[in-house]
């Protein structure tokens, strides 16, 4: 089942159940669909575009998130983590902080990266292969650990 149809069916059990929130959230992300296909691309929507479409969303909530809690607003802020969570159980699963870790290091090994000067070869290729799996922050975080 694609993203379309699981987006699809969820949105008519939200509205069943009276899930508001999860409603909301869902017709969200059918709204990106939407808006990717009839951008006039042409193109299907493929699995690497719904993980690019979902991370964009996840990524629009972490920093929200941030925003609402510095600004005191706790209650949106709580919202808005709800919603995130609704995000990312549409997206693969989620690494730990070691699994990226060991991965790193095994990337960074298999091309040689040992420095800081190694950086633009190992991110974009790190990147690659963790895309939709873990935190792109956390992810920079790690490498740039690692090429110390």
């Amino acid at each position: 089942m694609n993203l379309k149809e699981k987006i699809n069916n969820d949105l008519k059990d939200a509205m069943k159940a009276g899930d508001k929130l999860k409603l909301e959230t869902v017709r969200s992300i059918r709204a990106l669909i939407l808006e990717f296909e009839k951008s006039g691309a042409g193109k299907e929507l493929t699995q690497d575009d719904e993980v690019k479409m979902l991370s964009t969303a996840v990524k629009k909530r972490k920093d929200s998130i941030e925003q609402f809690r510095n600004a005191g607003r706790g209650e949106l802020a709580v919202k808005e983590e709800k919603e995130l969570e609704i995000l990312l159980t549409y997206l693969p699963k989620q690494l730990s902080e070691e699994e990226i870790y060991s991965e790193i290091k095994r990337l960074a090994a298999e091309i040689g990266a040992t420095s800081k000067s190694d950086f633009p070869k190992l991110m974009p290729l790190v990147m690659k292969e963790l895309k939709g799996k873990a935190d792109g922050k956390l992810v920079k975080s790690i490498v740039e650990k690692i090429l110390l």
